[in-house]
Order: C-alpha cells, then structure tokens, then sequence
C-alpha cells in the first residue's frame, strides 16, 4: 500500500509517536499549521471513520480526548479537525484527526469561513433532512 500513514505506522517512514494504544498513534504533523500541530490515525488503514469498528473509533477518539489536554497546553485553544472522505477535503485516504493549537492572531477562521456561502433550507427541507438523519 502507499500510503503515508500506513508507512508511519510500519516503520517505513521515521515519526516519533507521541502516545500509542492498541489500535491508535498519535505524532506531530510533519507539515504543521502551527506549532504542536498533532495527529491521531488509527493503525489499520480506514479511508473514513464509519468503515473503523466500534472498538476502534472509541480507541481512536480516547486518544484524541487524552492528547487535546496536552495540545491545549500550547495556546489554550485547539482546533479539532477530521475530512472524512475526498470531497471533505481529506488529502490522504486514511481516517486523521488533526488537532491544531489555535490562537487569536493565527490568521484561521471558523468553520463557516471555510465556505464562501451558506445553504438556506425551507421548513420542509429541514424536515426532510431531520427525517432523513434521525436514527
């Protein structure tokens, strides 16, 4: 497989990880938006979180929850951040959580300055779409 993660987590490519579990690493992004930038991957290769198992995701998310305690440290204020999937903006196919130190004058927005509009739906398309979602 090529894939960069996959790799990491083989030995292939060098990291040093931060904390590792049973199905999950944590290192610090090779490529980082800010300084402390972290990433949590789960050790088997997922494109997106709901192709992981249960026991994974809550391995992988545990870890998530225990490493934001350490990122925050940095700036008081963490970005937590997952594409899931190529249309998401997910760069490399494999389930990451990018967990990114966040200050006031990092020049980052919120979420909704990632987009360049807004979607304005009727009653009955919110409707449709709670119908469609709920579970």
């Amino acid at each position: 497989m090529n894939c960069i993660f996959c790799k990491i987590i083989s030995g292939e490519i060098k990291s040093e990880f931060l904390k590792e579990t049973e199905h999950s690493v944590s290192f610090l992004d090779a490529f980082p938006l800010a300084s402390g930038h972290t990433l949590v991957i789960p050790k088997t290769h997922h494109q997106k979180i709901q192709d992981m198992s249960i026991k994974e995701n809550t391995d992988l998310f545990s870890l998530v929850h225990e490493m934001i305690s350490n990122v925050d440290k940095i700036s008081g204020s963490t970005l937590v951040a997952i594409h899931n999937g190529k249309e998401a903006g997910q760069e490399i196919p494999h389930v990451h959580v990018h967990l990114v130190p966040r200050s006031k004058n990092d020049s980052a927005g919120a979420i909704h300055s990632l987009f360049n509009s807004t979607v304005t739906l009727s009653d009955f398309e919110m409707d449709e779409l709670y119908n469609k979602l709920k579970i």
